[in-house]
């Protein structure tokens, strides 16, 4: 069980950073790409569907850590960020703005990458041979 959730923290914080490239870079492609694309492309699906991957993907990484090791140190943190995560997405950047949908989507992203390096480094200095790679 160990393994699954090292192996589920790693998928989290690379979701994490995938939030965030789409955040930044996604409005360039689109903008740099527009000439050569022909089709509408809804970036909110993008976002939801990120979510719907994110959410439950972290709360099981996070659930496993804190059920292998019994430590809750680094659940706040992850609770925290899928909230701002959450938060990001159903407020959207009709009402917040790009400018504050970019800074949620990045604060809640980094503090959910945070969350699941704590984790993870706590498995990883455990001196269980089931916790280590």
């Amino acid at each position: 069980m160990q393994k699954t959730q090292m192996n589920t923290d790693k998928a989290a914080m690379t979701l994490s950073l995938v939030c965030v490239l789409h955040c930044f870079f996604v409005p360039s492609f689109v903008i740099v790409g527009s000439s050569f694309l022909s089709l509408n492309f809804n970036n909110e699906i993008v976002h939801y569907l990120i979510i719907l991957v994110a959410v439950p993907l972290s709360v099981f990484a996070l659930y496993t850590g804190y059920k292998n090791h019994k430590s809750a140190s680094f659940l706040p943190y992850g609770i925290f960020g899928l909230m701002i995560l959450i938060l990001a997405v159903l407020l959207g950047e009709e009402k917040i703005g790009e400018l504050g949908e970019q800074v949620l989507t990045t604060l809640g992203a980094t503090i959910v990458a945070f969350a699941h390096y704590k984790n993870y480094q706590l498995c990883k200095s455990l001196e269980c041979d089931s916790c280590h790679d």
